[in-house]
């Protein structure tokens, strides 16, 4: 995934998983969309006190008002990056060497110093609720990394499109 708004989402919707299963995110993935305008950087970045009160009283999304307003935080951050590097740009810059491909589920990793990096750069940039952990999930979610084991049968694919990726 090399679109901004993509990214956005992902790195929100990592954000909000803080905590809960994956589950309760995908669940409720159409309602973030509605409430967070389609995770259009734009229209969240001018978001208010109004619509934090708003989004506080909406069942179809996680009400935690700290994550709230980072996915405005984050918006508004994504906006003032088209200035310097754009979010997509910035985070493609931090995909990780070439690596060996995980053999078993022991060998997953929670954070590389690549998304230890990334984390950095993006709360210099006034993101929030991105710790290393949130990041690396979201290098996951974009394809900016491939954490499938050598034996799945997807991997390839993977690979070849995250490859792809990288070089457009």
């Amino acid at each position: 995934m090399r679109d901004e708004r993509g990214i956005y989402e992902r790195l929100c919707l990592e954000g909000f998983q803080s905590g809960l299963s994956w589950a309760t995110i995908l669940r409720k993935r159409e309602g973030f969309r509605a409430a967070f305008a389609g995770f259009d950087p734009d229209r969240v970045a001018r978001f208010g006190e109004r619509d934090v009160n708003r989004l506080l009283q909406d069942a179809a999304i996680v009400r935690h008002r700290g994550k709230i307003e980072a996915a405005i935080a984050n918006a508004r951050a994504t906006v003032s990056l088209r200035a310097s590097t754009p979010l997509h740009e910035l985070f493609w810059s931090y995909a990780p060497a070439e690596r060996a491909a995980p053999s078993s589920s022991d060998e997953w990793l929670a954070s590389t110093p690549e998304s230890a990096a990334l984390a950095k750069a993006l709360r210099r940039a006034g993101f929030r609720f991105v710790g290393p952990t949130t990041v690396y999930a979201a290098m996951q979610a974009c394809g900016v990394v491939n954490d499938h084991l050598a034996a799945c049968i997807v991997r390839q694919a993977v690979e070849e499109a995250r490859i792809a990726a990288r070089t457009t």
